[in-house]
């Protein structure tokens, strides 16, 4: 039996076949003391790398054998070995930075690529060790290669957008792309065997992978979420390092480089993560947020974030709205002073925030918000001022600012009388709607914050005719007593 099955195996060149020849009679020297699925599996294991032959000899070229063989054209024990050393094949790796070099070989690899990855999504019955051990061996000489990327600078400039920067594609994607297709089939199929695959793709395995993650690349940086997504649901076990490996990335990225590729492809990673946490939430993910999510509202490039961030935010006050608190005063804390354009987006994510507070939590943190949106109503920049005034269109936030008008009123009283004389109309129309909602939620208290207002301004005229007069007084003392020094030398 064991020689009808080698004879139906397609020969290869002289180099593999000899080998192949020894296999074979290792093989048969075992035959009686195995059964048919262990005699599979050795045949399986003395197979020869055809990549270490075809370098050997200075060709990065196929064995045509093994590229032409189609898996259709084997019986159902051989197609496990041809997938092996298919996989084999893929493993030598080309130079796309000379698009004119090897054409008809990165062709090749490429239609070997397709195959593998046809093989993977119609697979009948569980990949056994050998062949797991050979895929992660071809994923990992396809992905894990060296960037040809300039390096990093340590700060982002004030000017930075990452916008406005021309993504790099990889010149390798034909095949980067069909390799991270076929690893995403191969990791999210029903063949492949959780504990066993979990031997390979083991943490040092997952920390290259978050690595990818910084490639300039978009379409990788997708195709990774994926994969990463993937894993994170298949391998339980790989959950918490995973989260402390992410962890890791956002501090880096916060507090030493400000410059990652990465953060809006791991942030959604994350909102799916975050999702699906148990209630009630441990320390360890609330931890998370304040440490690690919130402070990512710090670095100057937010912007090419923020929805995927905010989104995050937004799940963790979903599942638990006493977060509420933390996540207001976060905010506050790494508000915004000289960016316009940041402000409004602090802006729009607090009115996502305080559609989830409760009353409880929001007379616990309404004193410091105010304060920083009445300093938000005053602002030169049209678009941060008419931001703020729409907050009072929310039922939900208008609602909480009724409940708590004694406190809030006064505290932003002043700036929308200031708004008066502000320079744009439709800032200008927007104050007078919410001093109108003031004044018919409490009269009276309108009017008491109008007097106080008014006294204030006295006073401060009052104070500047002060300061205007003792500099008036210091002039002439200054005038007078230099008139005296000229007399004194003119005698």
């Amino acid at each position: 039996m064991i020689k009808q099955i080698l004879g139906r195996l397609p020969r290869k060149s002289s180099r593999s076949g000899e080998h192949g020849k020894d296999s074979g009679g290792r093989a048969n020297a075992s035959a009686g003391a195995r059964t048919r699925d262990s005699k599979l599996v050795d045949n399986l294991q003395p197979i020869s790398n055809p990549v270490a032959d075809d370098q050997a000899d200075g060709n990065p070229g196929f064995p045509s054998t093994d590229v032409l063989t189609r898996f259709g054209d084997v019986s159902a024990p051989e197609k496990h070995s041809l997938f092996v050393r298919k996989l084999n094949l893929c493993c030598v790796v080309f130079d796309f930075t000379d698009p004119t070099k090897d054409l008809q070989e990165k062709e090749t690899k490429r239609g070997v690529l397709r195959e593998l990855v046809d093989y993977v999504a119609s697979a009948g019955g569980k990949f056994p060790e050998v062949v797991v051990q050979e895929v992660m061996k071809m994923v990992s000489c396809n992905l894990f290669r060296a960037t040809a990327s300039p390096p990093r600078e340590i700060k982002v400039p004030e000017t930075f957008d990452l916008e406005d920067e021309e993504p790099a594609m990889d010149p390798g994607w034909p095949h980067l792309q069909l390799v991270y297709e076929f690893f995403l089939l191969f990791v999210a199929s029903p063949e492949t065997d959780t504990k066993m695959a979990k031997r390979f793709i083991d943490q040092s395995f997952v920390l290259r992978l978050l690595d990818l993650f910084d490639s300039e690349d978009p379409r990788e940086r997708d195709c990774l979420k994926m994969v990463l997504h993937r894993i994170y649901g298949k391998f339980m076990a790989h959950r918490p390092f995973i989260r402390k490996a992410i962890n890791n990335i956002f501090y880096q990225f916060i507090f030493e480089t400000e410059r990652h590729n990465g953060i809006a492809e791991i942030l959604e990673i994350l909102g799916s993560i975050i999702n699906g946490f148990a209630l009630p939430l441990k320390d360890e993910h609330k931890l998370f947020l304040v440490r690690a999510l919130i402070p990512l509202h710090k670095p100057k490039s937010m912007g090419a974030y923020h929805q995927q961030l905010s989104y995050c935010i937004t799940q963790f006050m979903e599942k638990d709205s006493n977060l509420a608190v933390a996540i207001i005063r976060g905010l506050l804390k790494y508000w915004p002073v000289t960016n316009s354009s940041k402000e409004v987006m602090f802006l729009g994510e607090m009115e996502e925030i305080l559609e989830m507070t409760q009353p409880a939590e929001f007379e616990s943190c309404m004193v410091p918000l105010f304060c920083q949106i009445a300093r938000c109503l005053n602002s030169l920049h049209s678009q941060v001022a008419e931001r703020a005034l729409l907050l009072w269109n929310n039922d939900h936030i208008s609602g909480l600012i009724k409940q708590n008008h004694e406190v809030v009123l006064p505290i932003v009283f002043p700036a929308l009388e200031r708004n008066k004389t502000h320079w744009n109309l439709v800032v200008r129309n927007l104050s007078l709607t919410t001093r109108r909602f003031f004044s018919n939620q409490d009269s009276s208290l309108f009017d008491e914050c109008l007097e106080k207002f008014q006294r204030d301004q006295a006073d401060d005229e009052g104070m500047k005719s002060k300061r205007d007069a003792a500099w008036r007084h210091l002039e002439e003392m200054a005038a007078s007593r230099d008139s005296n020094r000229s007399l004194v030398a003119v005698s």
